[in-house]
């Protein structure tokens, strides 16, 4: 792998009020610690850092307001060690890709970033499905497997095992997801 390296934190502003939210909340609780890491060492070494989420049907939300939402939820502890910075690019999306109808793609033109880290949620859809755009739009991809969570464990396992294997992902602990982000 060569290039600059960007980690895109996916989705993780939730309310963990749905169907399925409760063995999503328990994956949460799981990797949040390793997430809440690479978060603040990635910030530290100066490297790129994206969030993406979901906007749930709310085109008028920001940053702010999403961040306050989520901490209205639920489990307000699985938000406040991952709430995006000021001054942390923040962008919404309203379908299950990172890049889908988002400027993503722009941004990481623009700072020439060549490999993506994926970290967040759900890993068996929304990481699944943005490791598929990344991959088409010729970027290098790395999902450190122990900072995504996932609604349903066999599906997440099968999920990775076709990032790694149809879309050439580097499937890593976080630690080697570090290394690529930091150099």
């Amino acid at each position: 792998m060569s290039g600059k390296a960007a980690l895109v934190v996916v989705d993780m502003l939730n309310r963990y009020d749905h169907e399925d939210a409760e063995p999503l909340r328990d994956s949460v609780r799981a990797v949040l610690p390793t997430m809440a890491e690479l978060i603040e060492q990635t910030r530290a070494a100066g490297a790129s850092l994206v969030y993406v989420n979901d906007n749930h049907g709310d085109w008028t939300v920001g940053r702010e307001a999403m961040v306050d939402w989520a901490l209205g939820g639920e489990d307000p502890a699985l938000v406040e060690p991952i709430a995006p910075q000021r001054d942390v690019p923040f962008l919404v999306k309203a379908r299950h890709s990172a890049f889908y109808a988002t400027q993503l793609d722009y941004l990481l033109r623009q700072a020439e970033v060549e490999r993506v880290v994926l970290v967040g949620q759900v890993t068996e859809q929304c990481i699944l499905y943005s490791a598929l755009d990344a991959y088409v739009r010729h970027f290098e991809l790395v999902v450190p497997r122990d900072a995504v969570a996932h609604i349903d464990e066999q599906l997440a396992a099968a999920a990775l095992r076709m990032m790694e294997r149809n879309m050439r992902a580097d499937v890593v602990d976080a630690g080697a997801a570090l290394q690529v982000l930091t150099g």
